[in-house]
Parts: structure tokens; sequence; C-alpha cells
């Protein structure tokens, strides 16, 4: 067991957690931030993006006491963060989301990218999306979604 202290979405959160509970888990069982998907649980398909220290990563990959002193942001964020509302606006308008499951990894994913680079070459933001995986869109109106949130800036 661990005591870990981290924040998630600006809250401090301190917790005793097992040495093998995942991030993932510690999020959405003991956090109830179910927003966070668990798809293949390897680190494949994104479904589990959240936002760590800036940096885009997989939640099923890490324990949760690997994060201990880390900010942590999922996608419940989002709609206090002015690009976060602006990507999720521009998902339901351009048809970025389809049945929805991978969503919240591709809007971490977009968010961590605009974040650290407001106006990508299509070659960054192909690359911030190489980890995510979406069975439904065919990826177009994911790319078009965030590229109308940079012609809105």
């Amino acid at each position: 067991m661990n005591i870990i202290e981290l924040k998630v979405n600006g809250i401090r959160v301190r917790r005793q957690v097992d040495d093998n509970r995942r991030l993932i888990d510690f999020l959405r069982e003991d956090l109830q931030l179910t927003g966070t998907k668990e798809g293949c649980s390897v680190g494949e398909c994104g479904a589990c993006t959240v936002i760590m220290e800036g940096k885009a990563v997989c939640s099923c990959l890490l324990l949760a006491a690997q994060c201990d002193g880390a900010q942590i942001t999922t996608v419940e964020a989002l709609r206090q963060d002015k690009i976060g509302q602006r990507l999720q606006s521009a998902f339901v308008r351009h048809g970025g989301v389809q049945c929805g499951f991978c969503t919240p990894g591709f809007l971490m994913s977009a968010k961590a990218l605009l974040d650290a680079t407001p106006q990508p070459s299509d070659r960054q933001i192909y690359d911030a999306l190489e980890g995510n995986l979406c069975r439904c869109t065919g990826y177009r109106p994911i790319i078009k979604s965030i590229k109308a949130v940079l012609e809105e800036a």
C-alpha cells in the first residue's frame, strides 16, 4: 500500500492505494471520474488518455503510485477550459464524435497538443493522434474538428 498525493483536475487528492492499482482504475473507481474509458488495457487504443504534467499518457499503463506528486487532467476538466470547450464543440459540429467511446482520448490528445503547440502543423496533429484508434469516423472528422479550433483562434 502507498499513500499518494496528486492534483486531479486542479483538486488536491490524497489516498491510500494498492501497489498494483492502475491510474485508470484510481480515476474511474476511486474518484468517480468515468469519462476516461478503458479500451484495450495495453496502451494501444488511446481511449484512456489523460494529461499528466502536460503530456498525453495512457492511464491504463501507469500505476497510481507512479503518479504521486503529479498533476493529472481528465476529460471532465475540459468543460472549465477554453480550449477544451472549443474542442468539444468542434467535435460535435464536425462529426468527430460517432459512437463516442474513443472521443475522450482524442480530446485529451488534442488538448495536450494545443497546449504545447497552439498552431500545430498537419504533421504535428497526425503525430499527436497516432496513439488513438477510432473504428467509426475514419479520422477525417476528428482532424477537421481540431483544425476548426485552430481556425477559430
